[in-house]
């Protein structure tokens, strides 16, 4: 028997319409609150816990709503999705949160963390590239925001918005989105304060920043009470660069800029032949998670010592409560796993309405809270 006669076979065998029906039923089952035998049954009986009814409902999301923790706990030590959305774009753990009960919300994060780590872990012992994952924040993104490749290859748009304040804007088939907008001042004026407090303003620290965008952070590295001695900027994108000439960051005192990716440099001799940073930012764009706990790795060697900090834009997951706490928390466990503690800060950024924010852009950061982290190297 071939290959496509035992898939025919495979699928002969699935009634879609008692898939239907027992999924259905389990939902409904939870929302009325039916004895857990009787949940537990319908899921012995082969009730899918991956079927969404026709407003996107799981079974997860239906337990949420009633929050019964021990079901949460249930259906996800049962093997329930974590992260799929309802119509309404809402995860089970939106739901949680909504109600605010963190026992069931607890539950679906820290299920999207183990998840997540046991990817992470799979995805160091294999040669194979990850392809896929099972946080499913949307589908694997070709376009100029989602690969690196082809956004180096695209041209970008510097431009002031309605505000007067000035964005870099990437153009992609429907929609711009902004590379950088101006919004973000105010997390980039606080991580400065915190990568060089003012205790440390009678001398110039080295600094080493990874992404340029507007200059956001770099000015603000700039105008600290004692600039930089050393301020290593590396960027890839050649609008960026062209835009870093036209505005002098060439020629500034003690400024470096190094034309390429940061995987181009940083095991090379024209990064560590400096000898440590005392404060590292990094805020790229079009990188996913991976790429930036690749980086992580690297801190070690780049930092200059117990006192040196490290920050990134914390911006990955944050059109949705769930996945920013996800991917937050990992990236906490993750710092932690190369000898890096974490203080987080929390910076509100909803002075500003959304409309005046993002005009016609697609929107990168739509949480009330932006949660800023500052690292340094645990004392042994």
């Amino acid at each position: 028997m071939s290959d496509s006669d035992v898939m025919e076979d495979e699928n002969q065998d699935i009634d879609i319409d008692a898939v239907t029906e027992l999924g259905n039923e389990l939902i409904q089952a939870i929302l009325q609150k039916k004895p857990l035998p009787t949940i537990k049954a319908l899921i012995g009986d082969g009730a899918p816990l991956w079927f969404q009814d026709e407003d996107g409902v799981s079974a997860l999301h239906a337990a949420a709503h009633v929050e019964n923790a021990a079901l949460v706990k249930l259906l996800i030590d049962e093997g329930a999705v974590w992260n799929s959305v309802d119509n309404l774009q809402n995860t089970a753990g939106d739901v949680a949160l909504s109600l605010n009960n963190n026992e069931c919300y607890t539950f679906i994060r820290d299920a999207g963390i183990r998840s997540e780590l046991l990817l992470s872990l799979l995805s160091s012992r294999s040669e194979v590239s990850r392809t896929a994952s099972s946080f499913i924040i949307r589908d694997k993104d070709t376009s100029a925001a989602g690969d690196t490749d082809v956004f180096l290859s695209s041209r970008l748009r510097y431009t002031t918005d309605s505000q007067g304040q000035e964005v870099c804007m990437l153009q992609l088939e429907d929609s711009e989105v902004g590379v950088m907008m101006g919004w973000e001042r105010e997390i980039m004026r606080d991580t400065v304060k915190h990568l060089c407090p003012a205790s440390k303003a009678r001398r110039g620290l080295k600094v080493l920043n990874i992404g340029f965008g507007l200059g956001i952070v770099d000015s603000f590295f700039q105008a600290s009470a004692a600039p930089p001695s050393l301020h290593v900027i590396i960027e890839p994108h050649q609008d960026v660069l062209q835009y870093m000439m036209e505005r002098g960051w060439y020629d500034k005192k003690g400024v470096i800029v190094l034309e390429g990716k940061w995987q181009d440099f940083v095991e090379s001799d024209a990064l560590l032949a400096y000898g440590g940073f005392d404060a590292i930012y990094t805020d790229t764009f079009s990188e996913d998670y991976e790429a930036l706990h690749e980086f992580f790795k690297h801190l070690p060697d780049l930092l200059a010592g117990p006192d040196s900090k490290f920050s990134f834009f914390n911006g990955l997951g944050a059109t949705n409560a769930l996945f920013y706490d996800v991917y937050t928390r990992l990236s906490e466990l993750h710092l932690s796993e190369v000898g890096l503690d974490v203080q987080w800060s929390d910076v509100e950024v909803i002075a500003q309405e959304d409309e005046d924010r993002w005009g016609e852009t697609r929107k990168y950061f739509t949480l009330p809270i932006y949660r800023l982290p500052i690292a340094k190297m645990r004392q042994t």
